[in-house]
């Protein structure tokens, strides 16, 4: 009976039932890619404009191309949360960590986007939002092969910690950190923003394998960027074999601190209101 008994063991155990592996136990659900959508609300966006952003990511989370990237993928379902930014004290959670698997899961998180409340926030803390991101990762009830933070921003750091450091610690824990850069013009707080904001995220925001920006000039283009930044996103696709306007790596290195030196140049704007 004793080999017939370890016969029975060895089969159960190779097929998996009744005996759950210890990296089962720990880890959790096993998904593509577990990404975190962090929205900037900052109040150098206008109204119209955070409307615009909410349009373009609940259309993108539902767009054919969206979904079809998440079904070939090689478990057929991803993990998404969505928080909005502003300071390094506000984070404002949309919806938290959500599987997708397919179209009826992407039709719900699309209707939460366009229901919840929006309204601006003071300040900008990109690394506030990054420190964010990660804890939120960290604490995920699913385990993605990959790890993304998809910052999306219309101004440079201007509020608490320096951006680089946040940056290289989440590159440190193997997360990848993509950038949605809002070139456009127009907000009550403009006066803080940068011409060369692609360049300040290919600096000072982006980073670990494969990590990738997609500027925005004008909101008609936010849409269509969403969309297919977020197909990238969740199918790992080489970013060359997009067409999508991508910051060329040339050009003169920015200051990473440009924010900061701004906000102190102009907060007598706020002061005196």
């Amino acid at each position: 009976m004793q080999p017939l008994r370890r016969l029975l063991l060895l089969i159960c155990l190779t097929a998996g039932l009744g005996f759950a592996s210890p990296a089962k136990t720990v880890a959790g659900e096993p998904v593509d890619v577990t990404l975190v959508l962090a929205v900037d609300v900052s109040r150098s966006m206008s109204a119209v404009e955070l409307e615009i952003q909410r349009q373009g990511y609940a259309e993108a989370i539902r767009s054919d191309e969206v979904i079809s990237a998440i079904e070939q993928g090689p478990y057929g379902r991803i993990a998404v949360t969505m928080y909005e930014w502003a300071a390094d004290f506000s984070h404002h959670e949309v919806f938290g960590w959500t599987l997708i698997e397919g179209r009826d899961d992407a039709e719900r998180i699309s209707r939460i986007i366009l229901e919840a409340p929006n309204f601006g926030r003071n300040r900008t803390s990109i690394s506030g939002a990054i420190k964010k991101g990660v804890e939120i990762l960290e604490a995920s009830p699913y385990d993605g092969f990959r790890k993304v933070i998809d910052i999306s921003g219309d101004g440079p750091n201007n509020q608490g910690e320096r951006v680089v450091p946040a940056r290289d610690e989440a590159v440190k824990k193997r997360i990848v950190i993509n950038g949605l850069p809002l070139m456009t013009r127009g907000g009550p707080g403009f006066g803080f923003n940068i011409e060369q904001l692609d360049a300040y995220y290919r600096d000072c925001v982006i980073g670990g394998p494969g990590s990738f920006l997609v500027p925005v000039t004008d909101w008609e283009q936010f849409p269509e960027a969403v969309r297919r930044k977020l197909v990238q996103e969740i199918g790992g696709v080489d970013p060359r074999n997009i067409p999508v306007m991508m910051a060329q790596a040339e050009g003169e290195p920015i200051d990473c601190e440009i924010g900061e030196k701004i906000w102190q140049q102009r907060q007598w704007m706020f002061d005196a209101q």
